[in-house]
């Protein structure tokens, strides 16, 4: 099998996948060390370019947004970014004529940092803004698969899927919940799926949501609007993230487009006045998964590669951040040491840096989904009367809404917004 013949040894590092995290990741690393560090990322998607992102757009949380601050990335973002400032809860039925409001978060002026929580932002410029940033940075963009990554003296061999191989210190699986490279490495994973599926679609409407999000639980699951930038012929625009049963998808989807506007009508509402699609819908089936170890032998996991949880809480993209903001201090940290970034003492030291709140997480959101997605009038009863109990405990919301946006004064320096 033929070499690269690019730098090999234990300043080199591998990202296999080429998701946001994954670029988030490599752009981390080398800023911060430029020449001195080799950094390669891989996918067969690189051909495809920030094109195979659009339709999807993320909820990027305070920390996360603070990372991109300081690596530069922002500003190139953030014309696709809309603030977050307030998040809606009510919990009804479908043909309810009225949804009562339960829960409210966010208030973002009337705290004393006056930051959103979160930022709405649309997925394909901000992969735009990470490839551009890669390669400004001396990123290797290499538009092949890694089909293998086999440990030896000294480092671990990935091998391409053109047959062309490289031996690196570390390589990064960000290559997605049905990772290859975990299930070759022996790594566990505990996982199961939902009988639900995520249904996503950008939506055009006639008045403007004032930075609000809205999250409708339904008896079959959330149904949540987030705003997006304006723009269109309606001058203002939406995304939403429907959890519909999986066994109802093909009725409620199945129809022309009139048809679809109809059932998204019925469970988005009139306050934003007339709708209309732009993007979308499609159905994306959904689960849980979790590795059992986020490390191999010279291999880390990254994003769903680690984990995969349910969208109730829209924390995915940001725990896949917080991992790379992780994994890039530890890394970071080896390498000012002169040490090896692929030893066992490096890796357990992301692991034991992200263990703990990932797990927190995909428990919570586990716990949400089955505690909402449903119409038993007890549950109903018992989760309406906590949610309001929490809108009207100050402190309460005020934790719960830093959870959300990753504001801890402990964590990875780049969640804080400092230098690595």
């Amino acid at each position: 099998m033929a070499e690269t013949g690019r730098r090999s040894g234990s300043r080199s590092l591998l990202v296999a996948g080429a998701g946001l995290p994954g670029l988030t990741l490599a752009v981390a690393l080398k800023r911060a060390h430029g020449p001195a560090l080799d950094v390669a990322v891989c996918d067969p998607g690189l051909q495809a370019g920030a094109a195979r992102h659009r339709g999807r757009a993320y909820a990027v949380a305070a920390g996360p947004r603070r990372m991109l601050e300081r690596l530069g990335l922002w500003e190139a973002i953030a014309p696709a970014a809309e603030p977050m400032r307030r998040l809606v809860i009510s919990d009804s039925r479908v043909g309810d004529p009225v949804r009562p409001v339960f829960l409210t978060f966010g208030d973002a002026e009337e705290r004393a940092d006056g930051e959103p929580f979160a930022h709405m932002v649309e997925a394909e410029p901000m992969a735009a803004a990470l490839l551009a940033a890669t390669r400004e940075a001396g990123v290797r963009l290499v538009p092949q698969g890694v089909r293998a990554a086999v440990p030896e003296a000294g480092g671990i061999r990935a091998e391409l899927s053109d047959g062309q191989s490289e031996k690196v210190s570390l390589v990064v699986a960000a290559d997605g919940a049905r990772s290859a490279l975990r299930e070759a490495a022996g790594i566990g994973w505990v996982g199961w799926s939902y009988p639900q599926s995520g249904i996503v679609a950008t939506v055009r409407h006639a008045r403007d949501h004032e930075g609000r999000a809205f999250e409708h639980f339904l008896p079959s699951g959330p149904f949540a609007i987030l705003p997006l930038r304006a723009g269109g012929d309606l001058g203002h625009r939406s995304s939403i993230v429907w959890t519909e049963r999986s066994a109802d998808v093909p009725a409620l989807l199945g129809g022309d487009e009139a048809e679809t506007l109809a059932e998204i009508e019925r469970r988005f509402g009139a306050e934003l006045g007339r709708i209309a699609l732009e993007h979308g819908p499609s159905a994306h089936p959904l689960g849980f998964g979790l590795a059992r170890s986020f490390r191999g032998r010279r291999l880390a996991l990254l994003g769903d590669a680690a984990h995969v949880i349910h969208p109730v809480a829209g924390q995915g993209l940001n725990l896949g951040l917080a991992g790379a903001a992780a994994l890039a201090e530890a890394v970071t940290e080896a390498l000012r040491l002169g040490l090896d970034p692929g030893t066992d003492d490096v890796l357990k030291a992301y692991e034991r840096a992200r263990r703990f709140d990932t797990v927190a997480m995909a428990a919570a959101t586990d716990g949400l989904n089955r505690l909402f997605s449903n119409d038993s009038l007890p549950l109903r009863l018992t989760r309406d009367l906590g949610l309001g109990l929490v809108d009207r405990l100050p402190g309460l919301k005020d934790f719960f809404i830093g959870q959300a946006a990753g504001r801890r004064a402990q964590g990875p320096r780049l969640l804080r917004g400092e230098a690595l």
